[in-house]
């Protein structure tokens, strides 16, 4: 998922759009993007989305975002959205183990109300400071946790960090993806408000992608090809990694552990890396399946 496009539940005239569009994952929100008056309004219409879309026909991830578990709507979304064809419910603001725990276990609920049988996944928004302690501690709290998706606006502006301090924006990405990695999940880029700074998107997406995010939030349509350029591995990185694997197919039949491809010493780590490379690559049609 190179890109997540952002749909306000309240805004039904664009999700035919979201649905046709080159985004890899679409994201309809129920949380910020909804007033407190249209709450209900975006839930309805969310629900009533999802029951008429064929996922698999759509191709995308199709992800709900509900609104945080200390208000009064987390448990109507969840009840309302938990239904086939939905991968991940987008949890923001998870603050312990036991919230990601209760979180799941409404999930389930719902799933078997709607008769869903692929278990719907959670993703965790990383936002808040404790949030951002504990990260790997939430990923860990509940098999149906995926991802780690870092929330750079919300965790920033109540400290007074600038939102584009690269310092500060550095750290906090470092620190999700090693939590994301501890606990076997992925790692999610934040959005980014400014539609207009093309170029600021690319640097911070390509940011992220070098310190092994999955991909990035996008909040307009024009940021979507920016996400799908930067987080699609590069030719040569797909040539290289396709040398890696059939070397190390031969390496395993020899029984030998470590080699030189292009120059460079392969172990394990990397041939891991390599195998992931060459599936993302036949997932998006770069290499025949």
């Amino acid at each position: 998922m190179r890109s997540k496009l952002f749909v306000p539940g309240t805004r039904p005239e664009l999700f035919a759009k979201a649905l046709e569009s080159a985004a890899d994952g679409i994201c309809l929100d129920l949380e910020d993007a909804v007033s407190e008056a249209r709450k209900d309004e975006a839930r309805d219409r969310v629900r009533q989305l999802l029951a008429g879309v064929d996922a698999a026909a759509a191709g995308k991830t199709l992800i709900v975002r509900v609104n945080a578990m200390d208000t009064p709507h987390f448990e109507h979304d969840v009840a309302a959205v938990a239904m086939p064809g939905v991968h991940l419910v987008n949890l923001p603001k998870p603050e312990s183990p036991a919230h990601v725990q209760a979180a799941a276990q409404a999930i389930e609920r719902a799933e078997r109300t709607h008769g869903v049988t692929t278990p719907i996944g959670l993703l965790l928004n990383i936002e808040t400071p404790s949030a951002l302690r504990m990260a790997s501690q939430l990923a860990l709290a509940h098999p149906r946790v995926k991802g780690l998706q870092l929330g750079l606006g919300d965790l920033f502006e109540p400290l007074g960090i600038a939102r584009r301090a690269p310092e500060a924006i550095q750290q906090a990405m470092f620190a999700v993806r090693i939590a994301a990695g501890e606990a076997g999940v992925y790692a999610y880029d934040s959005a980014f408000a400014d539609i207009r700074d093309a170029e600021g998107f690319r640097a911070e997406a390509r940011l992220a992608r070098n310190l092994g995010f999955l991909g990035k939030t996008c909040i307009h349509p024009s940021q979507v090809a920016i996400a799908n350029e930067v987080f699609r591995p590069t030719d040569e990185e797909i040539a290289h990694a396709s040398k890696v694997v059939e070397a190390a197919r031969e390496a395993d039949a020899k029984g030998i552990g470590a080699y030189v491809v292009d120059g460079k010493m392969i172990d394990i780590p990397f041939v891991l890396r390599a195998r992931a490379i060459v599936e993302s690559a036949r997932g998006l049609g770069l290499l025949p399946g």
